[in-house]
């Protein structure tokens, strides 16, 4: 089988090479103008793989010579729109059960994370709720949560558990993960986040719950193979660098590789270890010390950048987008997807963030949140850019121009969207951006 998309304003292609990018300039994109994209599929029904990138008449012939008579129907006109490869969100927690509405009016009035969970919100909160929530009622939740993500341009997603805290609970969270990645066709990363807070009936044994992360859940998430990181909220008051570190190493003995949680409110050393650790990214830094911006530089850890959280929680200061550039450090975007402290799902929004609040230049927002993003969840090369060969996630955005993508803030401009080659949002997909999992992902009865 073969599609081909033609009448492109431009394509990004990525960069030229493989791995991924440091000091990023524009031509680490790979906009090419005068050629469109043909996909093809060995076997019906299976995923499609790029199989060239040329001008628009060599793929015309190219699907003429399968399809003489139907050419048309396996052409997608862009309309002089731009095609980049999937986005690719590399830091959510989209399994949750309802949103915690309260926090934010609290906020507003002053009152701090202490003063938040004290009076029965923050992680908690949420703790409490998930654990009454049944998997497949779960499922539902998340399926159509992240089916709003894709519309929105996003073909790769990392989801971690963590609102569990305890065995049983984060194992259904993880399985929740492996049940929607196996209905929704776009590739899901899972991480077992264990270790996201100390829960209320540990906290005055919180050396017993880290040995239950160890001892217990760890490596019954192996068993199942349910999770391909361990992540840990590495956070004065919540897990220390000693902590951080025995669960991080018990993880990678079981094969799990490591990501922190790292420097968001303090900067307590979370990107050194990060770095010492050879984890594969130190996410939020947003109170990153120096020391830790030159650690990060200095290794291969993606220092993933949460823009929209800080911004949410209404907090002057942004992770030092600049500072960790110039240094030479492998920079990502995410959303933080959660229902506390960012609930979005829109990465271009993110884009648009991190160009106003962390003064990153669009070229250096894009490539973070396409090709370090997808190293940053474990996909290296297969994943945020379009090569010949590899797997065909791609987006049609109603806009011409690749800066468009970080300056009409909070727009909807996914026109169609593939994973796969396989069509998830647009005319193709059957359905319309009105469609895509947002009346489900706002009903009542589903939260």
């Amino acid at each position: 089988m073969r599609w081909i998309f033609v009448n492109a304003s431009a394509v990004m292609c990525g960069p030229a090479e493989g791995g991924p990018v440091r000091h990023p300039t524009a031509d680490h994109l790979g906009i090419r103008t005068g050629i469109g994209v043909g996909i093809e599929s060995e076997k019906k029904g299976g995923p499609y793989t790029v199989a060239m990138l040329a001008p628009d008449y060599d793929l015309l012939d190219w699907l003429h010579h399968l399809f003489p008579q139907k050419a048309d129907e396996f052409t997608i006109d862009c309309g002089g729109r731009l095609i980049t490869p999937g986005l690719v969100d590399c830091h959510t927690h989209a399994v949750f059960g309802k949103p915690r509405l309260e926090d934010q009016a609290r906020r507003a009035r002053g009152e701090d994370y202490k003063a938040i969970a004290a009076a029965g919100g923050g992680i908690l909160s949420s703790v409490a709720d998930f654990r009454t929530r049944g998997e497949d009622e779960l499922v539902a939740l998340t399926r159509a949560r992240l089916a709003r993500l894709t519309s929105l341009g996003t073909t790769t997603v990392e989801v971690k558990s963590g609102y569990g805290l305890s065995a049983e609970a984060e194992l259904k969270a993880l399985r929740v993960i492996r049940r929607v990645a196996g209905e929704l066709g776009i590739t899901l990363v899972p991480t077992f986040l264990g270790a996201h807070e100390v829960p209320a009936d540990f906290r005055s044994r919180r050396d017993a719950y880290v040995r239950l992360v160890i001892e217990e859940m760890l490596p019954a998430v192996a068993r199942e193979k349910l999770a391909r990181f361990c992540d840990v909220f590495c956070e004065p008051g919540v897990f220390a660098l000693d902590e951080t570190a025995a669960i991080l190493s018990a993880a990678s003995a079981l094969g799990l590789k490591a990501k922190l949680h790292a420097d968001e409110l303090d900067p307590a050393g979370g990107a050194e270890l990060a770095a010492k650790l050879g984890a594969t990214s130190a996410d939020h830094l947003g109170a990153v010390s120096a020391r830790g911006v030159e650690a990060l530089a200095g290794s291969s850890t993606v220092a993933v950048l949460l823009p929209g959280t800080l911004t949410f929680l209404g907090k002057s200061r942004q992770a030092p987008a600049r500072a960790l550039l110039e240094a030479g450090a492998i920079v990502a975007l995410a959303t933080d997807f959660n229902p506390g402290s960012s609930p979005t799902g829109n990465l271009p929004l993110i884009l648009a963030l991190a160009v106003s609040q962390g003064r990153m230049q669009p070229e250096e927002a894009l490539i973070a949140a396409t090709v370090n993003a997808a190293w940053a969840a474990g996909e290296d090369d297969d994943r945020g850019r379009l090569r010949v060969g590899g797997r065909a996630d791609l987006v049609v955005w109603n806009c011409r121009d690749w800066r468009e993508l970080s300056y009409w803030y909070g727009m909807p401009l996914a026109r169609e969207v593939y994973a796969a080659g396989r069509p998830c949002l647009g005319p193709f997909a059957g359905i319309s951006s009105a469609d895509s999992g947002a009346d489900e992902l706002l009903s009542p009865r589903i939260f």
